[in-house]
């Protein structure tokens, strides 16, 4: 069945410990947030996501959208929901008090969309668009357009899109046709069809606001020839009240296997009245501003979908009774054991497990860097931060949601055949995973991003910014009386990781397919090293408290054993992805194309 209690501890475990020491330095553009604040938005975050998005998430996907008169319509009840988030101040959370926001950290922001995106991911994605869409507004768009529609955004009661694909390519942007021809009055007249467009018509604002990447008239070929435009779905009035409809229309909705509640819009734009954001032919650097921001928020996307699976997959395996425990009965009031009891059952909780509370501790910290970034007072600690995020991204993006599909596949197997039928939810969360894997750029391009540009950037620098904070951790922790076994652990994984690092530089220097080729593999690998740390220092922190006497619930012993068999059943898996990244393109590339 699909619940949801919001792992509220373990949140304020990740923003109040695990990080404080993340070596960005304080941020005083946030010290008006005191933990007690930040605790208190967390718990009426988790009572929307609980009571208001969860009850609609199964039914959402059962009726999924429609397209009526040109009109898309959402399911039952998510214009409802969407009017309590938006008049609760959702939209608002983290953006610019300037343009009407509460201004949060983003910390608060990511921790809040994992419990959107663990009950209804679906609807998380119209309000998460148009956050991305006011990232990028308000970095490269004009004075005069920021003011006329970053209010009305950040507000919620307009919404945004990105429309990047078209018919004939995908992540090759370089081929796009979409047209913008420039008018005398500044404006273009924008003309092109794109497809895959999240959120790209619905009713529940008034308004949908499209950044649209389209060619100018001579503009240069491939991606250097790409601009990016604000094509309002309705033309503002002077007063900020919608005018008449723009030459946007939905031609036609997606039919999806998963996320069915979202609408994924084909698109066409037919002399339609647009602005440019940005500078002429950069409009894909203008674009990266707001598909980073997406790709993170995918990856939370990962990591919420993967925590709702595995708490319902841990209240069937308390309820669900078949065969007696090896061990001895554990019920003998009952004709059988729960089959939590069994060791194969434990095997994919605590996998489930493990992988979510993980990626909790790695997303916060990627979030606490998103933050220093943008208010670090120190000039070097913002560059540490933006080397991190730059690091991270494609890692988040990629890992998070391999693993959140990974944890759904789980939670189906863990109710065995009622995990494939409807009525229990699981599929739903298998299904509705699977896409976190290929939008906002496949886990393949994130592997390409990571060691085609990311690895050799600066002379290897966004690599120092992790590298760094690890190596430190492991020379002083060595001989810790406690920590010694995991830290030998992180010591071994993060070797692993600096000789794959070795090895791609120098094979991919000769031969760029050599890179590619250990591309997914060292993504992962870094990935899990990242997770290793973080939990290490998770337990460092329990180890503290426990010797304190300060774990009368019992939460830093539980880390313990997760951090455990994290080191213990997940960790390893790096000798084999080094051994892959050596074995380097030969097999993989040897097979002649006809022989397929």
């Amino acid at each position: 069945m699909q619940t949801y209690d919001a792992p509220l501890r373990d949140m304020r475990f990740v923003l109040h410990e695990l990080h404080a020491d993340d070596g960005f330095g304080g941020l005083p553009a946030h010290e008006e947030f005191t933990p007690d604040l930040l605790d208190a938005v967390l718990e009426e975050a988790a009572k929307l996501a609980r009571d208001v998005l969860l009850p609609i998430n199964a039914n959402g996907d059962i009726e999924g959208c429609r397209l009526e008169n040109g009109v898309v319509r959402t399911p039952a009840g998510f214009k409802h929901a969407y009017d309590q988030f938006r008049e609760g101040g959702w939209c608002a959370l983290a953006a610019d008090p300037k343009w009407g926001g509460q201004g949060l950290p983003e910390t608060i922001n990511k921790l809040v969309e994992e419990m959107i995106c663990a009950t209804n991911v679906s609807f998380g994605l119209y309000p998460g668009l148009t956050h991305g869409a006011t990232t990028a507004l308000e970095s490269k768009g004009s004075e005069e357009l920021k003011a006329r529609y970053m209010p009305k955004l950040v507000e919620g009661v307009w919404s945004g899109t990105m429309c990047l694909t078209e018919p004939h390519c995908g992540t090759d942007l370089g081929m796009l046709r979409t047209k913008a021809e420039p008018q005398a009055d500044g404006s273009y007249r924008i003309t092109g069809n794109k497809i895959f467009i999240s959120a790209g018509d619905h009713d529940l604002t008034e308004n949908v606001i499209h950044l649209v990447l389209a060619r100018l008239p001579g503009a240069p070929a491939g991606v250097k020839g790409i601009s990016l435009f604000l094509v309002p779905k309705y033309l503002p009035n002077d007063d900020g009240t919608v005018g008449p409809r723009n030459g946007v229309a939905c031609t036609g909705l997606e039919h999806k296997m998963g996320l069915k509640a979202s609408a994924t819009c084909q698109m066409s734009f037919d002399d339609a009245t647009g602005w440019i954001v940005g500078e002429p032919n950069k409009g894909l650097s203008a674009m990266f501003v707001m598909m980073n921001q997406e790709r993170v928020a995918v990856g939370v996307q990962g990591l919420g979908v993967g925590v709702g699976a595995y708490q319902g997959a841990v209240a069937y395996a308390k309820d669900r009774i078949q065969g007696r425990s090896l061990s001895g009965v554990k019920r003998p009031d009952l004709a059988a054991d729960p089959i939590i009891v069994h060791p194969d059952v434990r095997r994919m909780l605590m996998t489930m497990r493990a992988y979510t509370e993980g990626c909790r501790a790695l997303g916060t910290w990627v979030a606490r860097a998103l933050d220093a970034e943008r208010h670090a007072p120190d000039p070097e600690a913002r560059q540490r931060a933006a080397d991190f995020t730059a690091l991270m991204t494609p890692v988040v993006k990629a890992l998070f949601t391999d693993l959140g599909h990974e944890a759904a596949q789980l939670a189906v197997q863990t109710y065995g055949g009622h995990g494939y039928i409807r009525e229990h939810g699981m599929e739903q969360y298998a299904r509705d995973a699977r896409i976190t894997m290929i939008y906002e750029g496949t886990n393949g391009i994130q592997a390409l991003d990571l060691v085609g540009r990311k690895l050799a950037a600066h002379g290897g620098r966004y690599l120092r910014s992790f590298f760094h904070p690890v190596s430190n951790f492991i020379a002083d922790h060595k001989t810790h009386p406690q920590l010694g076994d995991l830290v030998g652990g992180l010591e071994k994984a993060f070797g692993a990781l600096q000789l794959a690092t070795g090895t791609i530089a120098q094979k991919g220097m000769a031969d760029p397919e050599e890179a590619a080729a250990a591309g997914t593999d060292y993504l992962r690998l870094l990935g899990l090293v990242a997770i290793a740390f973080v939990f290490a220092k998770s337990a460092k922190i329990a180890y503290d408290r426990i010797g304190a006497n300060e774990d009368a619930e019992g939460f830093y012993a539980s880390k313990l054993i997760t951090a455990g068999f994290y080191y213990d059943r997940i960790l390893p898996q790096v000798a084999g992805l080094l051994g892959a990244i050596k074995s380097g393109k030969r097999t993989m590339m040897a097979l002649d194309i006809d022989a397929f």
